[in-house]
């Protein structure tokens, strides 16, 4: 089944005082383009997180947006008890030799004001501990992004099918005014040439003329291509992989074909239905351009 390559997914984890949400958005592109915004305490786990997201997406380009969140205490205070005793000490005996302060006591808060006493640390992060969260949310936004892909996909799955449709029908009637140009052509001819030599009217001419005009004017062959690329169409539609540049591909074949016959037209219901034909394949072209 088809998968468009537009969508959104969204998944989230949690283990103790950690959350992690990851967010997905991907829109067209002709190759896989993959785009990860995520916090600096996961930097290490980008390669893998690069890897999830890879596998799954063959074209596309995929902005991922990944948020932790830690509930607990993010620093830590650590007070250096040496540094204190020798505040203490030093200014015990300052006033053990200044008159009139002799016997008096430190208080703590000025020790622990003193610079060194106290020192704040941010915890570090041991993201390999965090990889199984940071790995279910990242798959659980890739299967949510899928599913929208995959939903997309059987409408543009419809669409190109009516499309489709439509083409077939117009080639039938092309085939059908082609039917009988060659003798058209030779009446038209004929009637030409006799306005324009009179009695100097040389058959031998004629038939000339009207082998030239008709080969100019067959487009049996650019019917019977047209024809199969249309059942090409039709069978990519129904496969399982990813199928977008192949569709691009037959629709570039379908459209030079076409204009071949749209050059080779020599008459009105033929051109006029030409024209509907590029008409339609613009639509599918458009289309396409959405499918994985």
């Amino acid at each position: 089944m088809l998968r468009s390559m537009t969508g959104y997914g969204r998944g989230e984890a949690s283990a103790g005082e950690i959350a992690v949400v990851v967010e997905l958005r991907s829109v067209n592109n002709r190759f896989r383009d993959i785009q990860l915004r995520c916090p600096r305490e996961y930097m290490a786990l980008e390669p893998r997180i690069n890897n999830l997201l890879r596998d799954p997406f063959s074209r596309g380009r995929i902005d991922a947006f990944i948020r932790r969140s830690f509930t607990g205490a993010r620093h830590r205070v650590v007070a250096d008890e040496r540094l204190a005793q020798e505040y203490a000490r030093v200014i015990h005996a300052l006033c053990e030799d200044m008159v009139g302060f002799a016997g008096q006591d430190v208080p703590l808060t000025f020790i622990l004001e003193r610079e060194g006493i106290l020192q704040v640390y941010e915890e570090e992060v041991d993201v390999m501990s965090e990889w199984d969260i940071v790995e279910t949310a990242v798959l659980g936004a890739v299967d949510d992004l899928l599913a929208m892909r995959q939903t997309e996909g059987r409408a543009l799955y419809a669409d190109l099918q009516g499309h489709l449709a439509e083409l077939n029908q117009q080639l039938a009637e092309v085939e059908s005014a082609a039917t009988g140009i060659n003798d058209r052509l030779r009446a038209k001819l004929e009637l030409r040439l006799k306005r324009m030599l009179g009695d100097r009217f040389d058959a031998q001419r004629l038939v000339q003329e009207a082998a030239m005009l008709a080969d100019k004017a067959d487009v049996s062959e650019e019917i019977a291509r047209l024809r199969s690329h249309c059942e090409q169409f039709a069978e990519t539609l129904e496969a399982e992989d990813a199928v977008g540049r192949r569709l691009d591909f037959l629709l570039q074949e379908m459209n030079r074909e076409v204009n071949t016959i749209g050059s080779k037209a020599a008459e009105h219901p033929i051109s006029h239905r030409v024209v509907d034909m590029k008409s339609v394949l613009e639509r599918m072209r458009e289309q396409s351009a959405n499918v994985e």
